[in-house]
């Protein structure tokens, strides 16, 4: 199979999909290394391979679903005892007798998966230093290439482990038994890594789609808000401001609008192509039910937001709703269409427009009401009385075509803003803090105040959950700040999701009911701070302990 590049930062190498074939990168023939590492050309078709562990990594946050569902951003309705059914409730609720070290790791953990990768990555560096004929400017470049994605997964592993064993491209440091380095030297090597890439990668202009300087100090960005390294986190921000990036106008082509129709946000984004094989299967899990229904089909709607989520969106001239009424039983309608337009591009409601018809998710709509607990399997009908909008494709037909197309944006420049915002926060620059949220909500047409000390903090938090909503960092968020212990709305412990069940009573009449989708208050336990260490690497590595909250 011909060899496919890159159009910022790569097309995808695997599908999503469990029945999309993986791309097959490798030579046809067996070649040496130092074949393989003599030029330019073939050296990058072999890292080509590697480029697919951005993808790999940003979809295995959990095995059980988007984290999403672990937050109050997301339901999955079906309350069979399956991954993106019922063991992410499973998760939320947070039961001691449950998280048992082998349940944590089973379901979100990543240790052996990303060492094998780092092992493929660093192997790759040694070979590239040991053999590597082609010019010392692509050398470098390489290389430069290789670090990032070493830093890109070991940032997963350190954001769940805390401390985890460092290995570099000398691998006659590999031996069988590693003690754990430190959480700072690992931050200290991720950084390393990430500053090299910024500096050796080439501007996105003369990248020719692989990795370029802008997704470099992008990530930098993100990993070093994990860290608390306020300053760097400051400085990587202007490095991609430098770069030329900058808002869409439109929010949600800030996404969904791939690169090469001129998304001038997007700096790290994973491309498909259909001719190619090359699809993924989001469309398929959180496409609205009626998608399916209408051609005498079920599916779709595993995943759907919440009531709690909606009533996180601002009206579209600023100000919160009083959602009180809706919090029982009411005929009056809910203020969807006065609220802003990021919550109209990422949730579908009943009666929004969705591929030239009405969203119907009433009790015995096209889409459909499926009750929690009682029901299931939903068949597509939703159990909060909405859908999820944001990366669901509107232009995908689900009966026809078994794969979707639509890029997956991993970092846009949207977040590095607001990585900004919060690292200058601390920093105590307040007027380049206010600067970086007033220019997410203008894009949105929201006023702002310039804001202090715990008003401008609440103002970061509530613009990185509206404004990221659903791309993978919430839950991350909640985490690293800490907060995820604490009582609802501040954390993650405390509460019940709720959806409403509608019932329709005339044309276009409705009631409301404000319904529980939850058997029991959710909970954060304090131990999942720092997942616990696989039992592989415990009984195979005599210098590792496991960590005293997991034993």
């Amino acid at each position: 199979m011909k060899n496919i590049f890159y159009t910022l930062l790569a097309v995808a190498l695997i599908g999503l999909s469990s029945c999309t074939a993986m791309l097959d990168m490798t030579p046809p023939d067996k070649v040496s290394d130092k074949t393989i590492w003599a030029t330019t050309q073939s050296a990058e078709y072999s890292i080509n391979y590697i480029y697919s562990y951005i993808y790999d990594v940003t979809m295995s946050q959990s095995v059980a679903g988007q984290t999403e569902a672990y937050t109050d951003q997301m339901k999955y309705g079906s309350y069979n005892y399956n991954s993106l059914c019922f063991i992410p409730s499973e998760i939320a609720y947070g039961e001691a007798t449950t998280f048992s070290a082998g349940y944590v790791d089973a379901y979100m953990g990543s240790w052996s998966s990303w060492y094998g990768a780092i092992r493929r990555i660093n192997q790759s560096l040694s070979e590239l230093k040991k053999y590597g004929q082609m010019s010392e400017e692509d050398k470098v470049r390489l290389e430069a290439e290789l670090r990032f994605m070493r830093a890109f997964t070991y940032f997963d592993l350190v954001k769940r482990y805390k401390e985890v064993i460092i290995y570099d491209e000398d691998l006659s440091k590999i031996t069988k038994d590693k003690a754990l380095n430190t959480e700072a030297e690992c931050w200290d090597f991720i950084q390393a890594d990430l500053e090299f890439a910024g500096r050796e990668l080439p501007e996105r202009s003369a990248s020719k789609g692989r990795l370029d300087k802008g997704a470099a100090w992008a990530f930098l960005s993100r990993t070093m808000l994990y860290a608390e390294r306020w300053d760097v986190v400051k400085t990587a921000a202007e490095e991609v401001e430098k770069l030329g990036y900058g808002l869409e106008t439109n929010y949600a082509d800030a996404y969904s609008k791939s690169v090469t129709a001129g998304n001038n946000e997007a700096i790290i984004q994973y491309h498909f192509d259909r001719a190619q094989g090359v699809t993924h299967s989001f469309d398929f899990y959180y496409t609205p039910g009626g998608d399916y229904t209408l051609n005498g089909e079920s599916g779709g709607g595993y995943g759907t937001p919440t009531q709690e989520m909606v009533e996180s969106y601002e009206y579209a001239k600023g100000g919160f709703p009083d959602w009180t009424a809706w919090h029982s039983t009411t005929t009056q309608t809910p203020p969807y269409a006065e609220l802003e337009p990021r919550f109209h591009a990422s949730i579908l409601y009943n009666g929004a427009d969705w591929k030239g018809r009405k969203i119907e998710s009433y009790v015995g709509g096209v889409d459909g009401w499926c009750q929690w607990n009682i029901e299931r399997e939903p068949k597509g009908r939703s159990t909060t009385g909405y859908y999820l909008r944001k990366m669901v494709d509107e232009g995908h037909n689900v009966i026809t075509e078994s794969g979707s197309v639509q890029p997956l944006t991993i970092v846009r420049y949207g977040e590095v803003l607001l990585n900004k915002a919060e690292a200058c926060y601390h920093l105590t620059e307040t007027a380049a803090a206010n600067e970086a949220v007033r220019a997410i909500r203008t894009r949105v047409g929201l006023p702002y105040t310039d804001k202090s000390s715990s008003d401008l903090w609440a103002a970061i938090r509530q613009e990185r959950k509206v404004e990221l909503a659903y791309e993978g960092l919430w839950y991350w968020d909640l985490r690293r700040w800490g907060v995820a212990h604490k009582q609802y709305p501040e954390g993650l412990s405390g509460y019940q999701l709720h959806g409403l069940k509608i019932e329709k009573t005339g044309e276009g009449e409705f009631t409301y009911n404000y319904v529980s989708v939850d058997d029991k208050d959710r909970n954060f336990l304090e131990k999942m701070y720092r997942f616990p260490l696989p039992s592989s690497e415990l009984t195979s590595n005599s210098l590792v302990n496991q960590f005293p909250e997991w034993n």
